[in-house]
């Protein structure tokens, strides 16, 4: 038996298909297969149920799961402490976020940590958080920074920071103001409303207006702060977003008001698959991350 048995059991285990687990392994499916019929022979057990459309575990298949995931931790372990004894603290760190503040809690975070750990790498995924969160339980990154709500089962959290929402409103719509001032959700139900994609998104913004009786006019949902901004400087609607949207406007183009009447804020979370041991340099970068809340809250 080979790690990239153990490997390749664990992804298609992870994907339950073949053709998702060669793609992520970036193999062609037939060796895939060979490869779990190899392991299965050696094992001399069956570890998955094939199905015409899809895959179970077996309780073989279960049981062998738990030990292929102990091993591959422990030789991920074991590397990380030779070199660590030979050159300091290294690896790569896969991280993943949501638009907004959380670019800049990272940006913040990674710079701290370099300058302790200058020989740690890091890769980088942006999305919502509903993929994020995707991205995090699949195990193809080691920590997160998503928006609430969300309702990931199998994360641990910790709150990180606070903004408040704002809107974004074209330079020359009615709303618009020099000042800035804070404007009422209240005075956004004649006007066509631009919103993030998520789901929960849309049902948290129309429980800010439940009071009014009336529902908001949301004409259009996107998933990126850029789309919002460019689609708010030509006019097609005021854009609901957290405030660090409104940095995009250099220019002075669009107006940007604070929501208020009910005031309403952006809440960021660092999460990680709790399932999943973290890394030796995911540890020390969520102590970095503890240390650096709980400065902010003293």
């Amino acid at each position: 038996m080979e790690l990239r048995h153990i490997r390749y059991f664990l992804a298609v285990a992870e994907e339950m298909n073949f053709t998702r687990a060669a793609e992520r392994l970036h193999i062609a499916q037939p060796p895939l297969s060979r490869q779990i019929q190899e392991l299965e022979t050696e094992l001399d057990a069956k570890l998955f149920i094939r199905k015409p459309h899809a895959l179970q575990l077996t309780e073989e298949g279960v049981l062998f799961r738990q030990y292929a995931q102990q091993i591959l931790e422990l030789v991920k372990k074991s590397s990380e402490d030779i070199r660590e004894m030979e050159h300091g603290l290294q690896g790569t760190l896969y991280l993943a976020s949501v638009e907004g503040y959380a670019p800049r809690l990272f940006s913040e975070w990674i710079a701290e940590f370099h300058r302790v750990y200058p020989h740690v790498t890091y890769n980088m995924w942006n999305g919502n958080s509903d993929d994020v969160v995707n991205r995090v339980m699949k195990g193809l990154c080691d920590l997160a920074i998503i928006a609430e709500p969300h309702n990931a089962e199998g994360v641990e959290s910790i709150s990180v920071y606070q903004e408040p929402w704002v809107a974004m409103i074209p330079a020359h719509h009615p709303l618009a103001c020099a000042d800035g001032a804070p404007v009422r959700l209240e005075e956004l139900l004649p006007y066509e409303l631009i919103i993030p994609s998520r789901e929960s998104r849309l049902e948290e913004i129309n429980s800010w207006f439940r009071d009014t009786g009336k529902k908001p006019i949301v004409r259009c949902r996107i998933a990126h702060m850029l789309n919002a901004y460019e689609l708010t400087r030509q006019g097609v609607g005021i854009t609901i977003f957290p405030a660090a949207a409104g940095e995009l406007d250099t220019a002075g183009e669009i107006c940007i008001r604070k929501l208020t009447e009910p005031s309403v804020t952006a809440t960021y979370v660092l999460v990680w698959n709790k399932a999943r041991p973290l890394s030796r340099v995911a540890e020390e970068f969520v102590q970095l991350v503890h240390h650096t809340a709980n400065n902010c809250t003293t």
